[in-house]
């Protein structure tokens, strides 16, 4: 899985002085920058960044930790002829400089001014690159050999990857919205995603034409950077290809390799737990990879923390201060006895929760107290909403002994940018927009007005029993939150193509959540169009608050433009919604109680 990993666009504090650089922080604490190669064992020469902090006017000479990122989206770039470093892309780590911190920043083989070839970062010789720079860095002279990793996404990714090598001396990571289950993340519920996926492929490949590079210091003429950029042109781009890739099984015609099986981060499970690295995992409930830092947080048996936070993918978080990095790493890199690691590990934030409680923690997920409650889908009208069906959502099973909702499949409805998969149009774009237009081409149930604050914490669960016209279809389903003005928001999304919809055993700790195999033998077909079919599958983490004289809303889709890759076929198919006696449909929302 890929990602932006370092997205922030800030106001430069710091200023380069020169092409090697350097900079000052407003509160007067200066560092360097070097950059050099670093040769690992197979021979391939990686581009490096090495900030150090200067104190009266000279560079840092005693031993210091070391905190360093595995790059994809370069190490340093050039901007309009300006030089930006990791420093002005995360402004935090000018507080870890401050507190006495090395920082190094690393293009991956294949990227930036690093020769070698990307094959993955599953790839063997990627893998071992994690090793041998962490051990190269515990080397160094100006490094005490304690040494830590931060990043977001592949950033993120890389750093599960190096702990499954046990380097000696890596003694800390701080993963930020990291895969755990890539076939899960690329091909939702069987449905290959768009959107975000295709726009960072494509960004990838342009960084691979050499765009933005920058030279290391000893290549001033950027000789070596154009031999480099050279070994790029034969790299491959799994986030494209795995659109490609519809079925768990599915194998690469190049290799006749399974790769979802052998080149998931979940497969590392058992070498990350007996590293016993400490991980402090950082998630957000709009991010693509939404429940990812959970399950790793329920697989792995390291020293863990989490935060969760109202955050998508590419949010920049451009206010944080790195606070929580510090400490973690002030705990494992320096053995500062600051309390890191006492209280419960969880710490989430509930949307929409009152001023200053918004922020909770918790030793356990799900949480304990939470009371699993069925909101059935039922008939209308509500006149919330011009829909489809305009339906009712509501605690209350249905008495009738038939009834349905028809829909003929709308291919253009969109989630658009309030969707986690969508790709920003410009850095810091709001994301969390009004859903009212899907709504109004979907089938809406909505419930009556709340009579007390209603906390939605965990997974919802959808039990949507259909009949279709088409042997096959794509069926989206978006929980949302409705406001006294009839604005409606994103709370939660799931999705499932029908042919994926046999339910398995999962081959890791999924919270007992359903579970699709993606394999090809458990595909089928829907069988007639006059035979109901249960469709059972998970919506979104979240932790949302829905305040009294506000509503619920489910709507269901057959699509959802931009961010999936339906098939679409002519003449739209026909699905009915069956909500009847015998075939009642229904989402389970975790519930918990007021506080």
């Amino acid at each position: 899985m890929a990602g932006f990993g370092l997205t922030a666009t800030c106001t430069l504090v710091a200023v380069a002085k020169n092409q090697s650089g350097g900079g000052e922080t407003s509160q007067g604490t200066a560092w360097v920058r070097e950059s050099r190669y670093i040769t690992v064992r197979d021979g391939t020469r990686l581009a490096a960044d090495i900030l150090r902090p200067v104190r009266n006017g000279a560079v840092e000479t005693r031993p210091l930790p070391v905190i360093w990122i595995l790059h994809r989206y370069l190490r340093a770039s050039l901007v309009f002829g300006k030089l930006k470093t990791v420093v002005e892309e995360l402004p935090w780590l000018r507080n870890l400089l401050a507190q006495n911190y090395v920082i190094v920043a690393v293009d991956a083989r294949g990227s930036g001014a690093s020769f070698g070839t990307d094959r993955g970062i599953m790839a063997p010789a990627a893998v071992a690159d994690t090793f041998d720079v962490t051990e190269w860095l515990a080397a160094q002279p100006w490094s005490d050999g304690n040494i830590g990793m931060i990043g977001r996404s592949y950033l993120g990714q890389a750093q599960f990857i190096a702990a499954s090598t046990r380097p000696p001396h890596l003694r800390a990571i701080f993963p930020e919205m990291a895969a755990f289950d890539s076939y899960a993340d690329i091909v939702d519920g069987g449905i290959p995603r768009v959107g975000f996926l295709p726009a960072v492929a494509l960004l990838m490949k342009w960084i691979d034409q050499g765009h933005g590079a920058v030279p290391v210091d000893d290549d001033p003429e950027g000789k070596l950077l154009a031999e480099a950029v050279k070994d790029h042109q034969q790299n491959t781009y799994g986030v494209a290809a795995g659109t490609a890739l519809p079925f768990r099984d599915s194998r690469v015609d190049a290799t006749g390799g399974p790769p979802w099986l052998v080149g998931s981060p979940h497969s590392l499970i058992g070498e990350i737990s007996s590293s016993k690295i400490p991980i402090y995992h950082l998630a957000g409930w709009y991010d693509l990879l939404d429940g990812d830092a959970l399950l790793w947080y329920a697989n792995v048996d390291n020293p863990q923390k989490i935060l969760i936070g109202p955050w998508y993918h590419d949010d920049n978080l451009s206010s944080y201060d790195g606070a929580e990095h510090l400490r973690w790493f002030d705990y494992w890199l320096k053995g500062i006895n600051n309390g890191v690691m006492t209280g419960p590990p969880i710490t989430y934030f509930t949307i929409g929760a009152p001023a200053g409680q918004e922020w909770r923690s918790t030793n356990d997920w799900p949480l304990p107290n939470s009371q699993p409650t069925p909101f059935y889908l039922r008939s209308g009208p509500t006149m919330t909403i011009k829909s489809a069906n305009d339906g009712l959502l509501g605690p209350q099973p249905p008495t009738e002994p038939r009834a349905s909702d028809a829909y003929t499949v709308d291919y253009d409805v969109t989630s658009g940018q309030a969707s986690r998969w969508a790709f920003p149009t410009s850095p810091g774009q709001p994301r969390k927009g009004d859903m009212t237009a899907l709504d109004k081409a979907g089938l809406t149930y909505t419930s009556e007005l709340l009579t007390a604050d209603t906390e939605i914490t965990g997974y919802p669960v959808l039990h949507l029993w259909i009949t279709s016209s088409a042997p096959d279809g794509d069926f989206f389903a978006f929980l949302q939150h409705v406001d006294e003005t009839g604005t409606s928001r994103p709370i939660s999304d799931g999705a499932l193509r029908a042919s994926h919809r046999a339910l398995s055993k999962p081959p890791y700790e999924n919270f007992d959540l359903p579970y699709h195999s993606g394999l090809t033998t458990d595909a089928a077909p829907l069988p007639s169009p006059s035979t109901p079919t249960e469709l059972v599958f998970s919506l979104t983490s979240t932790s949302y608050l829905v305040k009294a004289g506000h509503r619920i809303r489910l709507t269901i889709t057959g699509a959802d433009k931009g961010s999936a890759q339906t098939p679409e076929v002519s003449p739209a198919p026909t699905i009915n919604v069956l909500r009847s006696v015998d075939y009642a449909s229904y989402v389970t929302l975790p519930i918990i109680p007021p506080r």
